[in-house]
């Protein structure tokens, strides 16, 4: 199964970021394969876990956020890339799939990232800055 763009597995210095709920249950899509060859911890539905990196897009009863809570989960993520310069990150498509968000709704949210963030190819025209 693919969530990145490249379809491959993240070398040592590379996460893998994606979407999951509050309590951690990592049971489909993106947080299924973070779970089982990312080190992605059960129960735990934020942060850092081995090689990948949970982002809350649903809560505790594992209904979709609003995309403001979700927002906050992003800036935290953001300024953990920031800090960690050394690593890369391979975000997949957070929200866009069990959550029920479009690219256009959670893509932007990603505008400020650093350069050792990468993304799928559907958020290229969401990231990109526009020419005059």
């Amino acid at each position: 199964m693919e969530f990145h763009r490249d379809g491959k597995k993240p070398r040592k210095n590379q996460v893998f970021v994606f979407g999951s709920n509050k309590a951690g249950r990592h049971g489909a899509g993106a947080a299924k394969a973070a779970r089982k060859h990312y080190g992605a911890e059960y129960y735990n539905g934020f942060g850092l876990q081995g090689r990948s990196y949970a982002i809350p897009t649903k809560d505790f009863s594992i209904q979709t956020m609003e995309l403001e809570e979700i927002k906050y989960y992003v800036t935290i993520f953001l300024r953990f890339a920031i800090s960690n310069p050394e690593m890369e990150f391979l975000v997949t498509r957070i929200g866009c799939g069990l959550a029920g968000y479009e690219d256009k709704d959670i893509a932007p949210m990603f505008k400020k990232a650093p350069s050792n963030c990468s993304f799928a190819e559907q958020w290229k025209p969401f990231l990109e800055e526009k020419t005059k």
